[in-house]
């Protein structure tokens, strides 16, 4: 039985690596762990040292064209194909309001984070359309991608809750696009809880009252996020926002 291979987007630290591990783990699995950074990296390199077969480290900088064609590059010369693509790299570093939000971190967000799934998919497309299996398209959002549930959180996080309503439109569509075997693609963004990562962190630094729910381990949610892509499937009424423990969302 043929491998499924695995690219996971942001995945030094956090969410990311914690997919990144759980896949290690398992039997028939390729993964390549895409990250924008070469230093930081000592986890990421002790797992791939550990298992040197299965966990390639590529260079994977979000909404960068030439980095995304050349990491896919890489990954077509070791493995030839892509059966599941999770885009995880974000950014969330401000906390504004409408009234005041910087357009630069209007502009720095949608780059990351809407233009950053899109670069990818647009790269990962031709390697996806080779799987064996049905090919599988993921991005990790955020319920302030949700039009519905995102007044119900009145947090000044204009910018990042603006780019994860806007990336759902390219992840919507790559819908129709991708076929490979006769299987459409399966597309779904994920929303990946509250989770105890440095990007939390750092938010409850600069304002303590924006993420007050109780948080998960990135283990915790990375586990969730695999049972909702293991057991994803198209859905004829359109693909669902879903939560890491497998809760629709409306939107």
């Amino acid at each position: 039985m043929a491998p499924i291979v695995w690219l996971v987007s942001g995945a030094a630290r956090g969410v990311g690596l914690g997919i990144v591990t759980q896949l290690a783990a398992r039997a028939n699995t390729i993964v390549f762990a895409g990250t924008r950074s070469s230093s930081n990296l000592t986890d990421l390199h002790a797992l791939s040292a550990q298992h040197p077969n299965k966990v390639h480290i590529v260079q994977l900088t979000s909404a960068d064209k030439a980095d995304n064609d050349a990491a896919v590059a890489s990954i077509k010369e070791i493995a030839g194909r892509l059966d599941v693509v999770i885009a995880n790299a974000g950014l969330s570093d401000t906390f504004d309001r409408s009234l005041d939000v910087p357009l630069k971190a209007m502009r720095d967000h949608f780059e990351v984070n809407v233009l950053g799934p899109l670069v990818l998919f647009q790269a990962t497309y031709p390697l996806l359309k080779a799987s064996t299996d049905k090919p599988k398209f993921i991005v990790i959002s955020s319920q302030l991608g949700s039009i519905t549930l995102a007044p119900r959180r009145p947090v000044p996080v204009t910018a990042y809750g603006t780019s994860n309503i806007l990336v759902s439109v390219p992840a919507l569509s790559t819908l129709s696009t991708i076929y490979a075997n006769g299987h459409a693609a399966v597309t779904i963004p994920i929303q990946p809880g509250v989770v105890d990562t440095d990007m939390h962190a750092s938010a409850r630094k600069i304002n303590p009252g924006v993420l007050s729910p109780p948080t998960i381990t990135p283990e915790v949610s990375a586990h969730g996020i695999l049972n909702v892509v293991d057991n994803a499937e198209l859905d004829e009424d359109g693909p669902k926002l879903t939560r890491w423990d497998g809760v629709i969302l409306p939107w």
